[in-house]
C-alpha cells in the first residue's frame, strides 16, 4: 500500500473515476444536487450494491460485511437498510437552498403582489417593497444573497431591471424534455459504464467498447468528420433496429426470451485545453 492508501491498481481507478465524474459534478451543481446530497445518495448506493452483489451463500451480507466492503459507519448500515426508501426520499423533500427561497417567495404573503404572485423584490427592503436579500436571510445566513442573485441571473431564474428583481416563469416550469434527456442519461450511461466495468474486471465475455480519438483538427475538419460519424451512426442504429424488431417479434413469447441489449453511438468535441495534455 503506498504512503496516500491507494495500491496502484486503485490510484489508476480513482483517476479514471475522476475524470468520467467530472461532467457529472458539473450538471449536478447546474441543477442545484448539493454535496451533502450526493453525499447521503452515494452512501447508500455503496451500502445497496455491496448487498446486492456481494452476498455469499445467497445470503445478504451483513452489516459488518458491508462495513468492511465499504467503510461506512455500522450505525449508518443499520439506518439506511432499516429505511430503504430513505434516500430517494431525502433527495426528493430535501429541497435545494435554491428551491426553498423560491417556495417561500411563492408562498409567503410579504413577498406576493396584490394577484398572489411571486412580487418584484427590490434588493433591499424598505418601507414600500419586500427586499431580496432579506428574503435569502430568511431561509439561511450560510450564504450572500449577492452570489445568489449572480447565480439566478446566470441561469435565468430572475431577472433584475429598475434595482427590482422578478422571478421567471421559467422557474415554476416542470421541464418534461429535461425529465426525458435524464431518463436518456441514465440508461444510456450506465449500459456503457457497465460494459466498461464488465471488460475490466472480466466477468463475462469482452463486450464491444470502442471510439476514436484524434486532437489538433480544424474546426472544418471536425465538422465533416462529425457529418461522417452522423450518417453512419443513423444507419448503424437504423440497421440494427430493423433486424432487432424481427427478432423481437419472434421471441417476445419463448420463456428463454430474458436478455436485453443496447447500442450506443456518441459524438463529443470540445476546444483543446492549453494547461491539459490532448488525450484528456
Amino acid at each position: 500500500m503506498s504512503q496516500n492508501g491507494y495500491t496502484k491498481t486503485q490510484a489508476a481507478l480513482t483517476k479514471a473515476v475522476t475524470m468520467l465524474c467530472r461532467p457529472l459534478i458539473r450538471l449536478l451543481i447546474e441543477k442545484g444536487i448539493s454535496f451533502p446530497q450526493f453525499r447521503d445518495l452515494m452512501k447508500a448506493l455503496y451500502i445497496d450494491v455491496a448487498s446486492s452483489e456481494f452476498s455469499l451463500d445467497d445470503k445478504k451480507p451483513s452489516d459488518s460485511r458491508i462495513f468492511v466492503l465499504t467503510g461506512i459507519h455500522r450505525k449508518d448500515i443499520k439506518r439506511i437498510r432499516e429505511n430503504s426508501d430513505l434516500i430517494a426520499s431525502n433527495v426528493s423533500s430535501s429541497a435545494s437552498l435554491s428551491a426553498e427561497i423560491i417556495a417561500r417567495w411563492s408562498s409567503m404573503p410579504e413577498y406576493l403582489d396584490e394577484k398572489g404572485k411571486p412580487g418584484k423584490l427590490k434588493k433591499n427592503a424598505d418601507q414600500n417593497h419586500a427586499g431580496f436579500e432579506q428574503l435569502v436571510s430568511s431561509v439561511s445566513k450560510d450564504v450572500r444573497p449577492k452570489v445568489i442573485l449572480e447565480e439566478w441571473l446566470r441561469l435565468d431564474i430572475v431577472s433584475l431591471k429598475d434595482n427590482f428583481i422578478s422571478l421567471n416563469k421559467s422557474a415554476f416550469v416542470t421541464n418534461k424534455e429535461f425529465k426525458e434527456m435524464a431518463y436518456y442519461l441514465a440508461h444510456n450511461v450506465h449500459d456503457h459504464i457497465a460494459s466498461c466495468v464488465n471488460n475490466i474486471l472480466g466477468e463475462e465475455e469482452p463486450m464491444l467498447e470502442r471510439s476514436v480519438y484524434y486532437a489538433s483538427l480544424s474546426e472544418s475538419s471536425i465538422n465533416k468528420l462529425r457529418n461522417i460519424a452522423d450518417k453512419k451512426g443513423n444507419e448503424l442504429l437504423q440497421l440494427l433496429n430493423k433486424q432487432a424488431i424481427k427478432f423481437y417479434d419472434a421471441d417476445k413469447h419463448k420463456k428463454h426470451a430474458t436478455h436485453r441489449m443496447r447500442l450506443g453511438v456518441y459524438w463529443y468535441q470540445a476546444q483543446l485545453d492549453e494547461n491539459r495534455r490532448p488525450e484528456q
